[in-house]
């Protein structure tokens, strides 16, 4: 049987404190996320880290120094390697974008395993460009230095996958169950949010981000007014796409809901998740009245999620070298020019 390398890209994080800093420029001179010319982007990457690394390391402080990550996603290929035993040698690897271990790294290790095929998987659910498409450029720059020649094939997105759907309804379900003590429950899907000009742009992000808490919600037996989509993690001068988590967190205040957070677009915890969402947020819904808080996990290395996974794998082996889109064909409207997948297109 064929010998078949999978790759998952994720963000990555600062390992320790030393890191935080280092991690931060990275982050800000990727020209998907800090669109200015070259030079430009260079000197504002080492001016914002280098404000903002002592509020990012208090951050990590509260979690233990440094961000849980790696660990968590080292703890998802290993779950996905026993899950797809039956495709014969598989090896998974783990290439991180802005920290240890880089993409480089990873493409190394797998030259070293000598694979026959190639599956590239972003641990983003929601195709975006500033995530999987840039994971995936810096993907394919080392794997050239690398001189990696098996042939590849490049999962784009996932956002309505049965294994994601599931899990992330159960754990919906079980959060309710939780809050509902506290009177009626409103349930907050909360993703990372982006620039609305990024999204005007044809980045398919927030429509994909909205298909899964659609689909979520229905599985889950959520009514029209039970839930509502909302972004976090706003920085910087521009217009983000809202309505914002903050912004909710408010009204349900307001109308004295109790609240489910659901981590709609993270599948492993970090400092998003544990101290935005666990912390920050669940302080400012106290502030505003909230009868009860539960934030529901993230779907990690649950079963449901894996089997999903492998099946995305099985999937793109048997399509062959290319890209491997939800259903075989283009999912995103025609609007969404950012889309990798032409119209009716797998390829």
């Amino acid at each position: 049987m064929a010998r078949v390398a999978v790759v998952l890209f994720n963000l990555g994080g600062p390992d320790g404190p030393a890191a935080v800093k280092p991690f931060l420029v990275n982050l800000f001179s990727d020209p998907a996320i800090m669109r200015v010319p070259g030079v430009l982007r260079w000197l504002l990457a080492r001016v914002i880290a280098r404000r903002r690394a002592l509020i990012a390391q208090a951050n990590y402080d509260l979690i233990g120094g440094g961000s849980p990550l790696l660990p968590n996603t080292m703890a998802q290929a290993d779950a996905l390697t026993q899950a797809l035993a039956d495709l014969g040698t598989v090896r998974t690897f783990v290439a991180m974008r802005y920290w240890r271990p880089f993409a480089a790294d990873a493409a190394r290790a797998v030259a070293d395993f000598k694979p026959d095929r190639v599956v590239l998987l972003p641990l983003y659910p929601q195709f975006s460009t500033t995530t999987t498409a840039s994971s995936l450029a810096d993907w394919k720059r080392a794997a050239d230095r690398a001189r990696i020649t098996a042939p590849s094939t490049s999962i784009c997105c996932y956002p309505l996958q049965h294994g994601l759907v599931a899990a992330e309804a159960e754990l919906v379900a079980a959060a309710i169950a939780e809050a509902c003590a506290a009177g009626p429950v409103r349930v907050l899907f909360s993703a990372h949010g982006l620039p609305e000009k990024i999204v005007a742009a044809g980045d398919p992000y927030q429509w994909q981000v909205e298909q899964t808490s659609a689909a979520v919600a229905a599985r889950a037996g959520l009514a029209d007014g039970e839930w509502v989509v909302c972004y976090q993690s706003r920085v910087g001068p521009l217009r983000w796409i809202g309505p914002s988590t903050e912004e909710e967190i408010a009204r349900a205040g307001r109308d004295k809901v109790a609240l489910v957070v659901v981590p709609i677009a993270f599948v492993s915890e970090h400092s998003e998740t544990l101290v935005e969402l666990d912390i920050e947020y669940r302080e400012l819904a106290h502030k505003a009245g909230v009868p009860a808080y539960v934030r529901s996990p993230t779907v990690g290395s649950g079963d449901r999620f894996i089997d999903g996974l492998a099946d995305l794998v099985r999937d793109a082996v048997a399509r062959g070298p290319g890209w491997a889109p939800p259903g075989g064909q283009r999912l995103c409207p025609g609007a969404h020019g950012d889309c990798p997948i032409r119209a009716g297109a797998a390829s």
